[in-house]
């Protein structure tokens, strides 16, 4: 895995592990090799997908940002891993308002839930409310069979899915039950004010600019909002534009407002994804670069390490 990503051959002999490649590749290599060594050790084995969280953190670079983990429910802690998802989180502590883009599998609609679920858990707010459009690709909730929560449902599945991993199916059905956790349509939140409330509107770019406009004026004394969506997913009619497009222009300069853009370098799903949004944007996949791939490669610094027994770390 290591190999393939970075590029790099690895190699063993002697009890030591050689790394050799171009240089910053080596250097994020042996980083990775080193932290699943001290894994070991600690634990006495690594899972896969322990090199694949190494492997990302690795690329992203080092988090500049000063971000405590977020303490969600039972002693859990979800923890930014990139530099973006940092400043996403940062964004979501210092303002009421936040705007936030980026493509699938970057942590948008995870991260908000955990700091809505921690503020609900330390009581700064009464309130969760978690929306998207109930509109998408064409369908609508008219013609859908069932009753409104069998209509709704598969809309808001990804949003109950990240509630429930958090807290639980046995909280998140109670906190329901005391309405300190709602997750309804868009549509639904027309006419309300909610005072102490943390807002999440999800596939915000399927939102019209007036469903907008209703959204974010719903928002009372003591409340917070966080808007998230990819703009290169919009389902909306032609010549409809999207409410999280034109909101990210207008209202870019208003003080307390902050707008946090995520990037490729931020997804934090299976590799393969990352893979998916290149190709899709254009981009040519990255292939593995080994000795055999070109002269520029023969000759690169060499780094070694110890070498861990072969039963404990995962095929690199």
């Amino acid at each position: 895995m290591i190999r393939e990503v970075l590029g790099v051959r690895v190699t063993a002999n002697n009890n030591k592990i050689y790394v050799s490649g171009e240089d910053a590749a080596v250097l994020q290599a042996t980083e990775i090799l080193e932290r699943l060594q001290s894994l070991v050790r600690r634990n006495g084995s690594v899972a896969p997908e322990e090199v694949r969280r190494l492997l990302l953190e690795v690329q992203a670079g080092p988090i500049q940002e000063d971000v405590p983990p977020i303490e969600v429910f039972g002693g859990r802690r979800v923890y930014p891993r990139t530099p973006g998802q940092a400043r996403y989180v940062s964004a979501i502590q210092k303002h009421d308002i936040v705007f936030c883009i980026g493509p699938a599998g970057t942590g948008k609609t995870y991260l908000a839930v955990a700091m809505a679920v921690a503020a609900l858990r330390e009581q700064r707010i009464r309130k969760v409310v978690l929306t998207r459009p109930a509109v998408e690709a064409g369908e609508s909730l008219g013609y859908l069979p069932g009753d409104l929560q069998a209509k709704i449902s598969p809309y808001l599945r990804p949003l109950m899915d990240a509630l429930r991993d958090m807290v639980g199916y046995d909280v998140a059905a109670r906190y329901a039950e005391e309405e300190r956790i709602e997750v309804l349509p868009l549509a639904y939140m027309r006419g309300r004010t909610l005072n102490e409330a943390f807002m999440i509107l999800d596939e915000a770019q399927n939102t019209t600019v007036a469903q907008m406009k209703m959204f974010l004026t719903r928002m009372g004394h003591q409340s917070k909002i966080v808007v998230s969506g990819d703009t290169t997913q919009i389902d909306l009619p032609p010549h409809t534009k999207s409410g999280l497009v034109d909101a990210w222009t207008r209202l870019r300069h208003i003080p307390g407002i902050a707008q946090v853009e995520l990037t490729r370098a931020d997804i934090v799903r299976h590799p393969l994804v990352q893979a998916i949004v290149d190709a899709y944007e254009g981009r040519s996949p990255r292939r593995g670069r080994n000795s055999e791939a070109g002269p520029e490669h023969r000759g690169a610094e060499c780094s070694e390490i110890s070498e861990p027994t072969s039963e404990q770390v995962p095929d690199a």
